[in-house]
């Protein structure tokens, strides 16, 4: 027979509150399978959780149609609420989830699949780093921000700008050569002033080459 001081658990601390209630949805599953650039196809849902804060991440898993393990990206977008979260995943497009199968592959983050729930509590580390520990961006970018202000105009360039991750909007600022700042640099802005630099940035050249003869 177990004593009463066995039978008394130790008290419930914030970190095993915050688990217990964060639960992950999938907000959005993709009929098109994604192929990877291994051969393999996989069916991709974009999936959502609260953070401590409130607000709610997303992040893409990708299932091997037939059998195998899953794969996770990176913190893909920050949104202030489920809505928002789930409209985002809603304006997922085909070039965007096979950039982010991409990006799951390398690293690779296993674990055993589910059916239509989601197979992780939150997304990969988004952050990779070099042996003297400087950020590096990487060299894709998902959006082609002067394509966008030609065809949607600056708010809707801004609000497509404001779906993506702080490294999403890194990533477009040293493809397109919107910023002198180096990319360790941009890695540690908020999302507010790097979504300034590309819009100033595009504007900019927008208007200068709408100016030459």
């Amino acid at each position: 027979m177990s004593s009463a001081a066995e039978d008394v658990k130790p008290p419930m601390t914030g970190d095993h509150l915050a688990r217990r209630i964060t639960v992950a949805e999938v907000l959005v599953q993709f009929g098109e399978a994604i192929v990877g650039e291994n051969g393999i196809r996989y069916h991709a849902h974009a999936c959502g959780a609260p953070m401590a804060d409130g607000k709610w991440q997303g992040w893409i898993e990708f299932v091997p149609v037939d059998g195998g393990q899953p794969v996770r990206s990176a913190r893909e977008t920050t949104q202030p609420n489920r809505t928002d979260a789930e409209y985002w995943a809603t304006g997922l497009t085909a070039v965007y989830l096979q950039g982010a199968l991409k990006r799951a592959l390398s690293p690779l983050v296993v674990r055993r699949a589910g059916a239509a729930v989601p197979i992780f509590d939150e997304p990969a580390s988004g952050v990779h780093r070099t042996v003297d520990s400087s950020p590096v961006v990487a060299q894709d970018a998902v959006l082609d921000p002067f394509a966008v202000y030609e065809k949607e105009g600056e708010p809707l360039l801004r609000g497509r700008l404001a779906a993506l991750a702080p490294w999403h909007l890194a990533n477009i600022i040293a493809k397109y050569e919107l910023s002198e700042e180096p990319p360790d640099t941009l890695t540690r802005l908020p999302a507010a002033s790097l979504i300034e630099r590309i819009v100033s940035g595009v504007r900019s050249q927008t208007r200068t080459s709408h100016a030459r003869p």
